[in-house]
């Protein structure tokens, strides 16, 4: 946060009461501060390799499940890769959710993940379209908001000056992952206009799909039970077939639960498939 935005924003928000919420977060959540603070000091939550290891036992597949399996297929021109969130506040240890979600995305190994995703939708030239969260100076003062919504707003999450004002976005935690900026900064990605709350309904994601005869969907991003699952149930909603990728996102744990597990468990009940990121790398490349 500048110095510029905290004086004239128009907000009532301070930096010291940021610190203060950021504490309530991890606080709550079981994470002490210092070891937040050690995480992203030295760059790691435990081995990845073996956290990730461990967590394909935890939220393995059901050996005898009850649903019917079902699967989406891929139809070059009308099928897209969607990737919601895939911002600093997110992903890096920098970011001012990480003391909650940074376990899942270890396990899941999102980072590298998403990034095998836009690789491969780049290679045979599947659309891509990624659809942003960004908060401005006026979203600060609406009359009410639900847990999650004043949560992101209390800790400054995805903060901007305005639409129309990029200084200082650069780096900043509303910001695309660096490794990611190749992609979505081609050209050819598709940057929609921020949702606010979680799903696409207030963005133009389904507008800019449509006009492409987009009706199917590779979908993935941040977070697991929130903008990720309210964009999968919106698109439903609208037609689209969707298959997530599983290990292409990740969710907070704190003591009201885990995130991600209860995303992957709706997941199996509504979307068209449940991918893994090596499945659909392959099922994309062979789609060109």
């Amino acid at each position: 946060m500048s110095k510029d935005c905290k004086k004239n924003c128009g907000c009532d928000v301070n930096e010291e009461k940021v610190d203060q919420a950021r504490r309530r977060l991890l606080t709550k959540s079981g994470v002490s501060v210092a070891a937040a603070a050690a995480a992203i000091g030295t760059g790691a939550m435990g081995s990845a390799s073996a956290a990730t290891k461990e967590a394909e036992a935890t939220y393995a597949d059901p050996a005898k499940p009850g649903l019917p399996e079902v699967d989406m297929e891929i139809t070059k021109g009308r099928t897209a890769l969607v990737v919601v969130d895939p911002q600093i506040d997110f992903l890096s240890e920098k970011g001012v959710t990480w003391g909650v979600v940074g376990e899942s995305v270890t396990e899941q190994q999102t980072v590298d993940n998403i990034e095998k995703l836009f690789a491969a939708a780049k290679e045979v030239d599947m659309p891509t379209f990624i659809s942003p969260h960004y908060y401005y100076p006026h979203d600060h003062k609406w009359n009410f908001e639900g847990t999650l919504e004043k949560t992101m707003h209390s800790i400054r999450m995805f903060d901007r000056k305005s639409a129309l004002d990029v200084a200082d976005f650069d780096g900043s935690g509303a910001d695309w992952m660096p490794q990611y900026k190749k992609y979505i900064n081609d050209g050819k990605t598709v940057i929609c206009s921020p949702h606010k709350i979680y799903g696409p309904a207030q963005n133009d994601l389904n507008l800019q799909m449509r006009k492409r005869g987009i009706d199917k969907v590779i979908l993935s991003g941040m977070s697991a039970n929130l903008c990720v699952q309210a964009h999968l149930y919106e698109m439903l909603e609208l037609g689209y077939e969707v298959s997530v990728v599983r290990d292409a996102t990740a969710g907070a744990k704190v003591p009201e639960g885990d995130g991600y597990l209860a995303a992957l468990i709706n997941y199996r009940m509504v979307a068209n498939g449940v991918w893994w990121t090596d499945d659909a790398v392959n099922r994309i490349k062979a789609s060109a």
